[in-house]
């Protein structure tokens, strides 16, 4: 593809560098990445995936807008409550970036769509706020062989990693780290223990990074480690991550076999 006057001068500053060039910029332009979640981490992570000219953005989720959600969801707007998410954030991305096409997808990720939604996206990103989706998400894009960047927050605390175990080599998955989700009473939700709201915006810029290396092929890939960011102290850890021999999703002897059972 060919870009035009306009093109070259909003993604100038991306096409003169050089582990990304033009080259680089027609593989984001040409890219489907798939959103799971348009609140905090999906709102930093859409708009700068939008900003970078990534050709066409899926998004999911079954929320409307509310006034809670503006302390941290920069995507929406006041004028936006009471607005489906899906429906704010084509709104919002088409003002910012009218080469990017929005898919919106207004529903919960379940077993019976998961695979039908995702099929059609070479890459998911998943800010998806509870255990069972990010699971069903994982599990999805493993069968599917799609390159699944994870990024979770709570508190002051945020972590980020990317998931690739359909690909040769030791990559491991999310059930290889976390092998199912924790008890629903153990691990608070955003409006139980708070959140910062800076915080969403650092995990979904570091997201859309991620997603933007993994597009274009540059760096390192976050897949086999975790990186772990502690807002208060402030500091970035990254902690090393091995593929579970015994993973019921990825280990040779896997007894995760289809996506009924992947959102117990």
């Amino acid at each position: 593809m060919e870009f035009s006057d306009s093109q070259l001068e909003r993604y100038a500053r991306h096409i003169i560098l050089k582990e990304v060039g033009g080259a680089g910029q027609q593989r984001l332009s040409r890219a489907k990445v798939l959103v799971v979640g348009a609140g905090g981490l999906g709102s930093a992570l859409i708009l700068y995936l939008a900003a970078a000219g990534i050709g066409t953005i899926g998004v999911v989720d079954d929320d409307k807008v509310s006034l809670s959600n503006l302390q941290r969801q920069v995507l929406h707007r006041t004028a936006d409550i009471g607005r489906a998410k899906t429906a704010s954030a084509a709104a919002t991305v088409g003002a910012l970036n009218p080469d990017v096409k929005v898919v919106a997808h207004e529903t919960r990720l379940r077993p019976e769509n998961a695979a039908e939604v995702i099929a059609g996206y070479d890459l998911i990103a998943d800010g998806s706020d509870n255990f069972a989706t990010r699971f069903l998400v994982n599990d999805a894009c493993y069968f599917l062989r799609k390159p699944l960047v994870s990024a979770a927050m709570l508190r002051f605390e945020g972590q980020l990693s990317t998931f690739k175990a359909h690909e040769p080599g030791p990559h491991p998955c999310y059930r290889c780290v976390f092998r199912e989700p924790p008890p629903p009473d153990l691990v608070p939700s955003c409006s139980e223990a708070g959140i910062l709201g800076a915080l969403a915006g650092v995990m979904g810029s570091l997201q859309a990074t991620e997603v933007l290396k993994e597009i274009v092929g540059i760096g390192e890939s976050l897949s086999g480690r975790l990186l772990l960011y502690d807002a208060l102290s402030p500091s970035f850890r990254l902690v090393r991550l091995k593929r579970d021999p015994e993973c019921p999703l990825c280990g040779p002897q896997a007894t995760i076999r289809d996506l009924g059972l992947s959102a117990a």
